[in-house]
């Protein structure tokens, strides 16, 4: 099992920056890819950024240029860096992750955290 403990979550008025973080503990032989997801009310799941372990890095177009997700390795952690906040940005940010469980065993399983509160008042 992998635990997935988010933070950072909040009220920030638009404009404003938060920087979320996504720590990942438990039987990980090694992490293959952790991103973030987000889900307004109303409003189906959606990917904002994900980061592989080769350094690759993919955002969602509406938040390409204001948000910036970067990963410690040594930690297992992820962060993201929420510049220029929105309104529409509002939403429960999710952390997930593909990790393998050892080196015998190529699969991934994939976990996700409980979330935290974005607030983006205009």
């Amino acid at each position: 099992q992998v635990q997935l403990v988010e933070s950072g979550g909040g009220l920030v008025q638009a404009g404003g920056s938060l920087r979320l973080s996504c720590a990942a503990s438990g039987s990980i032989f090694r992490t293959n890819d952790m991103g973030w997801y987000r889900q307004a009310p109303g409003k189906q799941r959606e990917l904002v950024a994900i980061i592989t372990i080769g350094g690759t890095r993919n955002y969602a177009d509406s938040v390409t240029g204001r948000f910036t997700i970067s990963v410690d390795n040594a930690k297992n952690t992820v962060y993201l860096q929420m510049n220029s906040l929105k309104p529409e940005d509002t939403a429960v940010y999710y952390c997930n992750g593909g990790f393998r469980k050892s080196a015998y065993d190529a699969s991934l399983s994939r976990y996700w955290g409980q979330g935290t509160q974005v607030t983006v008042s205009s």
